[in-house]
């Protein structure tokens, strides 16, 4: 391994994607790490786990130590961007158990995103087998219950060497994890704070801004970085008419005005996992409450009782200011309707609410996990 990727604890080692097997209980936390104050960052002394795609078939899944992975200059993804990713968490619940939140969405969701951009079908099974693998391998980096959470970042890029405009010959599926805190760092009692871009769209009409792409990112870093230089958190996207909300640079939105939730429909934005969970929450779990899942103007934000975005590192996060540089508005952080709902989802997460949609799945229970894959649908086949 290259200088500055420390060996892991645990062994390397190779299962094959048929052996699915029962695995211990979880191991306690690793000692020696200050959890209270782990932030959000990249810790490089874990393990990954990795499958390649080639001649038609998957290969078996290896488990090795975190560190550089080898590839030609001339690979599909560098060159041409055929690169997916996404983004879980692995959390140490209330029980003393190590769960994953409804991962089968995310299998069903990178399998869609290898649809749209002609790469081979990944099985959910080997999605969800490859991810398992990873946490049991890094389940030490689990952070203890409350404390944060052991993020898992899946990739699944075209890695086979050409120089023409094609997709990739070759392909590889990885999983790594990092533990991590709070993805806004706008300290206790504080929302976050954003302003709406107005002057940039993250996606375009019948684009790709539904696909979770690697290359749908970075075109919001210049304006992230300004906003950020102005004191917000993240910005706001409006759509191509600058006449509705779409969402978040990295997270789905909501907005609650006269006891109503509204939220973008999809289309054009990311089909959040969370933001599914809320609606299925608001819906099923606050009679109170009504939805509204469609356009929402500008207006409604401007008149919004409380505003918040989500995601799997956001989880549900408050929002406080908003501005577009002409107008301002200030929100309660965290106010009723926004805390009921967070209080819902991460009480499910965490095992402190009754977990009445069956979306937490324990990792360590192979055949349960088997069990998750064969009811997504997704992926089955061996190519598209």
């Amino acid at each position: 391994l290259a200088q500055g990727f420390p060996l892991a604890p645990p062994p390397a080692m190779v299962l094959t994607r048929g052996g699915l097997r029962l695995c211990k209980a979880p191991p306690a936390p690793r000692a020696g790490i200050a959890w209270e104050s782990i932030g959000f960052g990249l810790r490089r002394d874990s393990q990954m786990a990795r499958a390649t795609w080639a001649d038609g078939r998957w290969g078996e899944v290896a488990v090795t130590p975190y560190g550089p992975l080898a590839m030609e200059p001339g690979i599909t993804a560098l060159n041409y961007g055929q690169s997916l990713f996404e983004g879980m968490k692995a959390m140490r619940t209330s029980r003393g158990r190590v769960v994953l939140f409804r991962p089968e969405k995310n299998a069903q969701r990178m399998h869609a995103g290898g649809r749209r951009f002609l790469m081979p079908a990944l099985p959910s099974s080997l999605f969800l087998d490859t991810v398992r693998q990873c946490v049991v391998a890094n389940a030490d980096l689990v952070p203890p219950h409350g404390m944060g959470s052991l993020y898992l970042r899946p990739l699944y890029f075209g890695s086979g060497s050409g120089i023409g405009v094609a997709p990739s010959t070759e392909y590889t599926f990885v999983t790594f994890g990092s533990p991590v805190g709070g993805y806004f760092s706008a300290g206790a009692g504080r929302g976050a704070r954003m302003k709406l871009e107005l002057n940039h769209q993250r996606a375009a009409p019948k684009g790709v801004g539904y696909v979770k792409a690697a290359g749908n990112y970075a075109p919001c870093f210049e304006s992230q970085q300004k906003a950020k230089a102005d004191g917000f958190n993240d910005v706001i996207y409006a759509d191509v008419t600058g006449t509705y909300i779409e969402e978040v640079a990295a997270a789905n939105m909501f907005v609650v005005r006269g006891g109503t939730v509204y939220t973008p429909d999809l289309g054009q934005i990311l089909p959040g996992v969370t933001r599914d969970s809320i609606i299925q929450i608001v819906g099923k779990l606050m009679p109170e409450v009504k939805l509204v899942v469609g356009q929402v103007p500008l207006e409604v934000l401007w008149e919004a009782e409380e505003a918040f975005c989500c995601g799997t590192a956001a989880v549900i996060t408050g929002i406080e200011h908003i501005s577009d540089g002409v107008r301002h508005r200030d929100f309660t952080p965290m106010g009723p309707v926004t805390s009921r709902i967070y209080d819902i989802l991460t009480g499910i997460q965490n095992e402190t609410h009754p977990d009445e949609f069956g979306w937490l799945v324990d990792p360590f229970d192979a055949e349960a996990l088997a069990r998750t894959a064969a009811g997504t649908g997704a992926g089955e086949g061996t190519a598209l």
